[in-house]
């Protein structure tokens, strides 16, 4: 008996798991897609967070900018953030993908960066260098 009500509270459970909270748009945005869309506001709003001025100075609005980016418009985002917030598994799915996203991203700009500061190094070393070679051409001129 017990194992006839466990197996029938597991089929109500799971059966309401798979019931539609929020009907599909018509319009809604693709998973991948809308994982970059995710990205890029992040991004946007990173910027925003810390460089508004410099958005504002170029007239820049990061919101309208994504939309024109991905051809979209705020309700069919709206429309589709609600949808798969619905889904939990999926939602949180493409969140942790947008998360490695970006942890990718981060470690190659940290990466060409380093590249970046040791070829400046690099340079300035040279100069270093090219400037004890005139001193040292220039001093031993001087004393002839």
């Amino acid at each position: 008996m017990k194992q006839f009500l466990f197996l029938t509270l597991a089929v109500v459970l799971f059966s309401s798991c798979a019931e539609e909270l929020i009907e599909k748009p018509d319009n809604l945005i693709p998973e991948d897609k809308m994982v970059t869309i995710i990205k890029d506001m992040a991004i946007v709003n990173a910027g925003k967070a810390t460089n508004l001025s410099k958005l504002r100075e170029n007239g820049v609005d990061p919101t309208s900018y994504i939309f024109k980016k991905y051809e979209i418009d705020s309700a069919q985002f709206v429309n589709s953030d609600r949808y798969y917030a619905s889904k939990p598994l999926v939602y949180e799915t493409m969140y942790k993908q947008v998360e490695k996203e970006l942890e990718e991203q981060r470690l190659k700009l940290e990466a060409e960066k380093k590249v970046r500061d040791s070829m400046n190094q690099a340079e300035k070393v040279k100069k270093n260098i090219d400037l004890k070679e005139k001193d040292s051409t220039l001093i031993k001129s001087v004393q002839q």
